[in-house]
């Protein structure tokens, strides 16, 4: 196989952890739906436009990433470290956010919460546009 550089595809939690592992922190667009990334660190990672739908992240650290656009419907988050994260126009339908660390998270109108999840009960910031 030969080697490129940093943009190999990730498209595996392997892979994922390796990366992070050596630095990357980028990760945009990543297609991690269903993997399992329970109780990771990837904290301070871009995740913007990343497929995360139906992600096992129980117990993840996601402090401080960037979720903006990405898909975590169905995605476990339960007991995630989620401070700080970006979340704007995320889609979290049917996402399971049970005792998940939300506070100075910022989301915006677009984002789309499980159904009767209240944003900032949990201490999300809501900016508007």
């Amino acid at each position: 196989m030969s080697e490129t550089n940093s943009q190999q595809i990730i498209n595996t939690a392997v892979t994922l952890l390796e990366r992070y592992a050596e630095g990357k922190r980028n990760f945009s667009g990543v297609n991690l739906g269903n993997a399992d990334l329970q109780g990771v660190d990837l904290k301070g990672s871009d995740f913007s436009y990343a497929d995360l739908s139906e992600a096992n992240l129980n117990g993840a650290n996601l402090r401080g990433c960037d979720l903006s656009f990405a898909n975590l419907s169905q995605a476990n988050l339960q007991d995630a470290d989620l401070r700080g994260t970006l979340l704007f126009s995320a889609d979290l339908r049917q996402a399971d956010l049970q005792g998940a660390k939300l506070e100075k998270a910022d989301c915006d109108r677009s984002t789309h919460f499980p159904q009767d999840f209240q944003p900032a009960q949990v201490g999300l910031q809501i900016k508007e546009e």
